[in-house]
């Protein structure tokens, strides 16, 4: 038998000053049995960096025809799809394809490796724009992982801070590729 999803909650407040937008979202994130507590948070940190009404998770890890999370208009056109990780450049380049923007934010163990490969031909992509998530912030982020959790997010010249019952992140993305 096949294993089960974890469902997460969250409360996410966002004031995202540099969009100036602002608004409470209540989410579900379904975390693949073989997703870590790490790729979860960078994607709800993903969706607090580009959040808007449609924006919503894909579903999920398991399969490619989905992003990590992707905006929509009512058509089904992809307006924005936002990948997590370090996905094989095919992928993204057909992302870039099927989407009017890209959006990556590459973390990870052989991350520097990662894009020593594939820097080269990603640099042709004019839909793709890169962020890094730092380890030590992905490391801070998978300790604020909960099943129900309750968050503030306030991003202010591209910085997010990351508010907790417990702790408070500052999170400093550091841009790979611009579009």
């Amino acid at each position: 038998m096949a294993l089960r999803s974890t469902v997460f909650k969250a409360e996410l407040g966002i004031a995202d000053l540099d969009r100036h937008y602002y608004a409470d979202h209540s989410l579900i994130l379904a975390r693949h049995p073989s997703e870590t507590d790490e790729r979860m948070m960078v994607r709800l940190l993903a969706f607090a960096l580009n959040a808007s009404e449609t924006l919503e998770f894909g579903r999920g890890i398991s399969t490619d025809e989905d992003p990590a999370l992707w905006d929509r208009d009512l058509t089904g056109a992809v307006h924005t799809w936002i990948e997590v990780g370090q996905p094989d450049e095919r992928l993204l380049r057909r992302a870039c394809g099927r989407a009017d923007k890209v959006i990556l934010y590459a973390y990870g163990r052989g991350l520097d490796q990662w894009w020593l490969q594939n820097s080269k031909a990603l640099e042709k992509q004019d839909k793709l724009e890169i962020w890094r998530i730092k380890p030590e912030d992905c490391t801070a982020l998978s300790k604020l992982a909960e099943r129900n959790m309750k968050l503030q997010c306030t991003i202010q010249d591209g910085h997010a801070m990351l508010a907790a019952d417990r702790d408070t992140l500052q999170i400093e993305p550091e841009r790979l590729k611009a579009l």
